[in-house]
C-alpha cells in the first residue's frame, strides 16, 4: 500500500472512530497498531517500547504532571479568586471592568491549568455566575470566559507548549518566551474590544454597583487583597522566571510552582486536607487521560512517520510550486480543519513532527513556527460549529442558552485571534525578538 493510499485509510478510520465517540488514545493508538499489522505484520509491535521510552520517560514531558497539580492547588485552594479581587481594584470601576478582570485573570489561571478545557471549566465556575448576576450581556460573558480561559496555552507555563518542544527537540525556554508578546498583544485586543463593546453599547455592562461586592472597604482588607493577588502573580513569575534564567529546568520549575502553591495555601489560610486530597485526585485523573493521549497519538505519529508520511508531504509542498509562506498558510488550515474534531494535545503530537521540519527546510525558523502552531490551535478549537471548546463552555453555560448563542458570543473574540495570527506571520519579529534579546543577547 502506497504512502498516499495509508494515510487516506488512516484518515477515514480516524473521523470514522472518533464519531462513534471512541476514547482518543486508545483510538488512534488502536488505528496505528490495526492497520500497521496488515501493512508490517509483527515487526509493527517494535514500535511498542520505543515509543513508550521517548514517551514516559522524557525529561521535558516529566513537567505537564507539575504544572496540572500547581494549577488544581491554586483553583482549589480559592487563590484564583484572590487573583480575581486583585484584578478587580487595579482595573477600577469602569464599564466593562469587570469583563477585563475576567480576560486577565482567567488567562492567569488558563496558564496554571495549562489545559483549554480545563482553563475553560475553571475560569467560568469562577467568573462567569458574578458576570451575570450583575446584569451583563450573557453572549459578553460567554464570550470572555472563552477567550480568557482558553488562553492557557499561548501563556506559558504552557503544556502545548512543552509537548512542542520534546517532539521537535526545541527549546521550551524560547517557546515560551516566543509565546510571550503574542500573547500579551492577545491579551489587550481582547480588553480593547470589551472597552470599545461596552462604550458602543453600556447595555452590555451595567456600571451600577457591579464591584460592590469585590472593592474592599477598609485598609487592612485591600491591603489582603493587594498582598494575595500580588504573591499569587509572583508565583508564575517565580516559575516561568527560573527557567528563562537557567536556574531550574521546566520540569525543576514544574516542581518550584508546586511547592510555591502549597506555601501560597498555608500562608494564605486556605490550606485544607480536603482541598489537598481533592487536587492531588483531579491531577491524576487529568495526567492520566492526558499520559494516554500522548501515548496513543505517539503511536499513531512513529508508524506514520515511519511509513514516510513526511516524504510525502514534502514532495507535495515541492510539488505545488508555491512561495513558502503560501505552505505555510496551507499547513495553517490543515490545522484548523483539525481543531473541529480533536483536542490540542492531539493537534500537536500529530503535526509538530510533521511540518516543523518542512517550515525548517523552507527557512523558518521553529520556534516561529510552533507558537503560530499553538495560536492556530487556539483559534481551531474555538471556531464554530464543531471548535472542540465550545462543548467545554455549553458545559459550564446556564439552562436555556444554545449553541447558536454561544457561537455567536465567540466569534468577536476568535476573529481578534485571528488577527494576532496574521499579525503574527506577518511580522515575524512578534514571536522572535523577545528569545533573541534574552537568550541569544
Amino acid at each position: 500500500m502506497g504512502i498516499e493510499a495509508l494515510t487516506g485509510v488512516l484518515l477515514v478510520c480516524i473521523f470514522f472512530f472518533f464519531a462513534l465517540g471512541a476514547q482518543v488514545g486508545l483510538a488512534l493508538g488502536g488505528i496505528a497498531m490495526g492497520i500497521g499489522y496488515m501493512v508490517w505484520g509483527d515487526g509493527l509491535f517494535n514500535i511498542i517500547p520505543s515509543t513508550i521510552e521517548s514517551t514516559y520517560f522524557s525529561f521535558i514531558l516529566l513537567a505537564i504532571p507539575l504544572y496540572i497539580y500547581m494549577g488544581q492547588l491554586l483553583t482549589k485552594s480559592g487563590i484564583g479568586d484572590a487573583m480575581f479581587n486583585f484584578s478587580q481594584l487595579v482595573v477600577g470601576k469602569v464599564r466593562g471592568s469587570l469583563a477585563i478582570s475576567v480576560i486577565g485573570v482567567c488567562s492567569m489561571i488558563g496558564a496554571m491549568v495549562g489545559i483549554i478545557g480545563a482553563g475553560i471549566m475553571t475560569s467560568g465556575s469562577i467568573a462567569l455566575k458574578p458576570m451575570l448576576d450583575r446584569g451583563y450581556d450573557r453572549r459578553l460573558a460567554l464570550g470572555v470566559i472563552m477567550a480568557g480561559g482558553g488562553l492557557g496555552i499561548l501563556i506559558p507555563p504552557s503544556i502545548p507548549m512543552i509537548m512542542f518542544a520534546a517532539s521537535t527537540q526545541n527549546s521550551v525556554g524560547r517557546m515560551f518566551l516566543g509565546a510571550m508578546m503574542p500573547a500579551l498583544l492577545t491579551v489587550f485586543s481582547l480588553m480593547a474590544y470589551v472597552v470599545i463593546s461596552c462604550w458602543l453599547k453600556p447595555e452590555k455592562a451595567p456600571i451600577d454597583s457591579q464591584q460592590e461586592d469585590f472593592v474592599p472597604h477598609t485598609p487592612s482588607e485591600r491591603f489582603r487583597v493587594i498582598r494575595d493577588g500580588l504573591f499569587s502573580l509572583l508565583l508564575i513569575v517565580a516559575v516561568l522566571g527560573s527557567i528563562i534564567t537557567g536556574i531550574a529546568t521546566p520540569t525543576e520549575s514544574g516542581a518550584i510552582g508546586v511547592m510555591g502553591a502549597i506555601v501560597l495555601a498555608i500562608l494564605f489560610k486556605r490550606f485544607k486536607w480536603d482541598m489537598f486530597r481533592s487536587a492531588g485526585l483531579q491531577t491524576g485523573t487529568l495526567v492520566s487521560v492526558a499520559m494516554w493521549i500522548i501515548f496513543g497519538a505517539s503511536v499513531f505519529s512513529n508508524f506514520h512517520l515511519l511509513m514516510g508520511v513526511q516524504n510525502m508531504v514534502a514532495d507535495f509542498t515541492n510539488g505545488l510550486d508555491m512561495p513558502p509562506i503560501m505552505i505555510i498558510i496551507m499547513f495553517q488550515l490543515i490545522m484548523l480543519l483539525l481543531g473541529f474534531i480533536i483536542d490540542e494535545f492531539i493537534i500537536v503530537l500529530m503535526c509538530a513532527p510533521l511540518f516543523t521540519p518542512i517550515a525548517v527546510s523552507l527557512g523558518y525558523d521553529p520556534i516561529w513556527f510552533g507558537v503560530l502552531m499553538i495560536l492556530n490551535i487556539l483559534i481551531a478549537v474555538q471556531t464554530p460549529p464543531y471548535g472542540f471548546a465550545l462543548f467545554y463552555l455549553k458545559g459550564i453555560a446556564p439552562a436555556g442558552i444554545g449553541m447558536g448563542e454561544i457561537y455567536r458570543s465567540v466569534t468577536p473574540f476568535v476573529l481578534i485571534n485571528v488577527m494576532v495570527l496574521v499579525l503574527c506571520m506577518v511580522f515575524p519579529d512578534i514571536v522572535l525578538w523577545l528569545p533573541g534579546m534574552v537568550m541569544d543577547g
